[in-house]
């Protein structure tokens, strides 16, 4: 498995949480070359975009899941800040006026993604927030990192799964 990945472009990643478990992680490259005769255009038009205007802050640790879930985002027709870092999402967001919707991972070193969303929220009280992570809902909310029933978005996730969650909570 690791030779496959690696020849194709992509890395994997270890997790693992004494008591918790580990998990792994395999990322592969977008595929960039010509869609195949069994690709369905429609099924992709489908896919929720933006709407007027709409300013999203990423803030994601691991580069390689931040360019692509910008690069996706960006294909919605989102526009997209990228933070590497819960004080570079702060340092951010200092700068713009406005931003409807913060996807920021959980688990990140520093300030993590339930104080960054906590300390913006403070300041922006209408700001949305979608947590996204590699841990379950289960994990996440009985250790006490999320509250129920706050917008969350297992990774891996796919382009499609991640276009219609982030519309279903700017829409609310």
């Amino acid at each position: 498995m690791f030779g496959f990945v690696k020849q194709s472009g992509g890395h994997i990643e270890l997790y693992s949480e004494s008591g918790c478990g580990t998990s792994v992680k395999i990322y592969l490259p977008r595929y960039r070359g010509e869609p195949s005769a069994q690709s369905d255009p429609l099924e992709e038009a489908a896919l929720p975009l933006s709407k007027a205007n709409e300013i999203l802050l990423v803030a994601e640790d691991d580069e390689g899941v931040r360019h692509i879930v910008v690069e996706c985002l960006r294909e919605l027709g989102y526009a997209v800040t990228e933070a590497a870092s819960g004080d570079e999402a702060i340092q951010a967001l200092a700068h713009l006026p406005r931003v409807d919707l913060l996807l920021t991972d959980i688990v990140m070193p520093g300030v993590t993604g339930r104080v960054l969303a906590d300390q913006i929220l403070a300041v922006r009280p209408d700001l949305k927030v979608l947590y996204m992570t590699g841990y379950t809902r289960n994990a996440v909310v009985h250790n006490g990192v999320l509250d129920a029933g706050v917008a969350f978005l297992q990774k891996p996730f796919t382009s499609e799964q991640l276009a219609r969650k982030v519309r279903a909570v700017l829409d609310g």
